[in-house]
């Protein structure tokens, strides 16, 4: 996901803020040393949700990766919105509201005052920084988090236990968010997010992990996060791109993304002719490309996005019948759609794959049903309405490419900070899941 602020346009997109200390067991041993193996889940919002105005849908996720976690004394289960391109956690504290985490219940909840240094010195890697209520008792300390889906979050800086999986519990300070509005309605039983780029507040920095990996998984699967040391079941053919790093302060460069760098697009066997300067960052810190589960689908700036939906109508003519009406934009982004047969459950066979390539040789591949995406509730006639799950940044508007986790399916997808890159490898993630003991029921 990617905020918003007022001199960056990354792009988030859910609740997140997690302001962490160093996180430690209860013996003192850091928990870089964590081998986790956790459940990933992709969970639908009801489309029913949303307010939808004329032929155009809001934009916003309605699937979210999410994981098991446990906050408190006594601990209290919740599920956290899974997302790389962002860096504070947070957990919604509504003793009324269901699936969320009540702090009148937790021995080991504390409130973080604005004379901390956690509220003075630890949000400089925030679009907004924390800011000091000196009228709540004790001089409180709140954080106020908005997104490019117009979703927002807010509320205390907190500290409390943390538990992952089977380790020990971990201190953390966290936000704990009274308030938080949904473009798309809120998710199904999500209570807050996690979250996991480079920032100095993230769940990855504050607990010292060094890798982790993913396996998100198609349909109602189970996929799999794993968390330091943990390995894959099977050997897998990774390949990795170097993270991009720029240390300059620019305007709309997030530095704390893992940013890699996108060097071509192919559609077919079709090379696209996109000039290398529109898939570099400018001067501004504009063009670069972030690798973001708290994003659904892949967005790309105007002139990449244009050329790729030309060479895609190009090579379905025929095979996939447009929907014929220029003003329908799915999610605010999604201009490019088509007529499907409603009895229909998955889109024609036989469609083009699209291939983000990546410096160093790693590959994104995304073909099949990952190109396109039924649109809730959009008839026409006996046809349903289906969307190209590429979108143009520049409807978002986005000064970024993004490579959202619908287009990471059955990727294995590794996160090594050590060595500064990201690997990617076809996988079955609902094999691998059953091979660690995490798959559905």
């Amino acid at each position: 996901m990617i905020s918003s602020a007022s001199n960056s346009q990354c792009f988030l997109l859910f609740l997140l803020l997690f302001l962490l200390h160093p996180f430690t067991s209860a013996g003192g041993a850091k928990a870089s040393s964590l081998s986790l193996v956790l459940p990933l889940r992709a969970q639908k919002v009801p489309s029913l949700a949303l307010r939808k105005p004329p032929n155009k849908l809001l934009f916003h996720h309605n699937i979210s990766l999410t994981v098991p976690l446990a906050v408190g004394t006594p601990p209290q289960n919740v599920s956290m919105v899974l997302d790389t391109g962002s860096e504070l956690s947070w957990v919604l504290c509504n003793a009324s509201a269901a699936h969320s985490f009540d702090p009148n219940r937790s021995s080991s909840y504390h409130p973080v005052p604005c004379s901390s240094p956690t509220c003075r010195d630890r949000g400089r890697d925030l679009p907004m920084p924390p800011i000091c209520d000196a009228s709540s008792p004790g001089g409180r300390c709140y954080v106020y988090l908005s997104y490019a889906d117009a979703s927002t979050a807010e509320g205390a800086i907190a500290t409390d236990s943390l538990l992952v999986g089977s380790s020990p519990s971990l201190p953390t300070v966290f936000a704990c968010v009274a308030s938080t509005y949904s473009s798309a309605g809120g998710d199904t039983d999500a209570a807050g997010l996690l979250g996991m780029n480079r920032g100095s507040l993230s769940f990855v920095t504050q607990s010292g992990i060094r890798r982790f990996s993913y396996c998100i998984p198609d349909h109602d699967a189970s996929g799999l996060l794993l968390l330091g040391n943990a390995e894959a079941p099977f050997p897998l053919p990774l390949i990795y791109t170097p993270l991009i790093q720029i240390t300059l302060p620019l305007p709309y460069f997030d530095r704390v993304a893992y940013s890699v760098q996108l060097e071509g697009i192919r559609v077919g066997h079709a090379l696209l002719p996109i000039p290398k300067s529109v898939l570099v960052p400018d001067h501004t810190g504009a063009g670069q490309t972030m690798v973001d589960t708290g994003s659904q689908f892949t967005f790309l700036l105007g002139p990449a996005y244009d050329a790729l939906k030309s060479e895609f109508s190009r090579q379905t003519r025929g095979a996939l019948a447009p929907l014929g009406e220029p003003d329908f934009v799915f999610q605010g982004a999604f201009d490019l759609c088509f007529r499907v047969p409603a009895k229909r459950e998955e889109p024609p066979p036989g469609l083009p794959a699209v291939v983000l390539l990546l410096r160093g040789g790693a590959e994104v591949a995304v073909g099949g049903e990952a190109l396109l995406y039924r649109a809730p509730g959009e008839v026409r006639g006996a046809d349903a309405v289906w969307c190209f799950t590429f979108g143009n940044s520049d409807l978002v508007p986005l000064s970024a490419y993004v490579i959202g986790h619908h287009h990471q399916q059955n990727v294995w997808v590794e996160y090594d900070l050590e060595n500064a890159r990201v690997g990617f490898a076809p996988a079955r993630c609902d094999e691998a899941s059953r091979q660690l003991g995490v798959a559905s029921p």
